[in-house]
C-alpha cells in the first residue's frame, strides 16, 4: 500500500501568546485570519511583525494563529545564520533552552528570553491513518521527495491527533534542495 502525503512548504513564521499579540498590536488586538491553512483551526494571519537579530533582522515575518500558550519563532537554518541566533532543530512548542529575539510589532516591542527553532519536519496525521499505515505518534519516519532533485529526509516525526489533517510539513532550506513545492506529494517509505 502506497502511503502518499501531500507536501507543505513553511516558510519562517512565528507563533505568539495573547499577551505577546497586544503588547506588539495594542490592548484587547485579536489577530485576523488572511487564509486558512492545512490544519483544521490554524491560520496565516494578515498581522505581520520584524524580528530582529544580533545579526540581522526580517521584516514581515507572518503570524499564525490563532494565539498559542508559549511564543516561538520558527525559521530555516539558513534564516538563523541571517539572523545570528544559533537555533535548534526542535520540535513545535518545544522551545526550553532556545535562543530568544526581539520582536517589533506597530504598537510595541517584545523580547523573548526563549523560542526560535528550526522545525523538526514532520508529517501531521489523523488517528485513523496513522493506525491504517501502522504508524504511530512520535515515530521517525523516512520519506522519498520526487522529481529531478528527489531525495529522501530522514527523521520525520510523525504527529498523530484525531484533530490533524494529512499533510508534510519542511521548510524551505528542506524544499529548495528537493526542489519541492507546496501540493507536490510524498511517500512515507519506512
Amino acid at each position: 500500500m502506497s502511503k502518499t502525503v501531500s507536501v507543505g512548504v513553511s516558510a519562517r513564521h512565528i507563533h505568539l501568546t495573547q499577551e505577546h499579540v497586544e503588547a506588539l498590536f495594542g490592548a484587547g488586538y485579536q489577530l485576523t485570519e488572511f487564509k486558512p491553512l492545512s490544519q483544521p483551526g490554524q491560520f496565516a494571519a494578515n498581522e505581520q511583525v520584524a524580528v530582529i537579530g544580533t545579526k540581522g533582522k526580517f521584516d514581515k515575518v507572518r503570524i499564525l494563529g490563532p494565539a498559542r500558550p508559549a511564543s516561538q519563532l520558527e525559521v530555516s537554518r539558513t534564516d538563523a545564520f541571517s539572523l545570528g541566533v544559533k537555533a535548534p532543530v526542535r520540535e513545535s512548542g518545544n522551545i526550553e533552552g532556545t535562543p530568544g529575539i526581539t520582536i517589533k510589532g506597530p504598537a510595541g516591542e517584545v523580547e523573548l528570553e526563549t523560542g526560535v527553532i528550526v522545525a523538526a519536519r514532520h508529517i501531521h496525521m489523523h488517528t485513523s491513518e496513522a493506525e491504517a499505515w501502522g504508524i504511530a505518534d512520535k515515530q521517525l519516519l523516512k520519506v522519498r521527495l520526487g522529481g529531478e532533485r528527489g531525495l529522501v529526509l530522514e527523521n520525520v516525526i510523525a504527529r498523530v491527533s484525531d484533530n490533524f489533517k494529512l499533510d508534510m510539513h519542511i521548510d524551505t532550506d528542506e524544499a529548495n534542495a528537493a526542489g519541492a513545492n507546496n501540493g507536490d506529494t510524498a511517500e512515507i517509505v519506512d
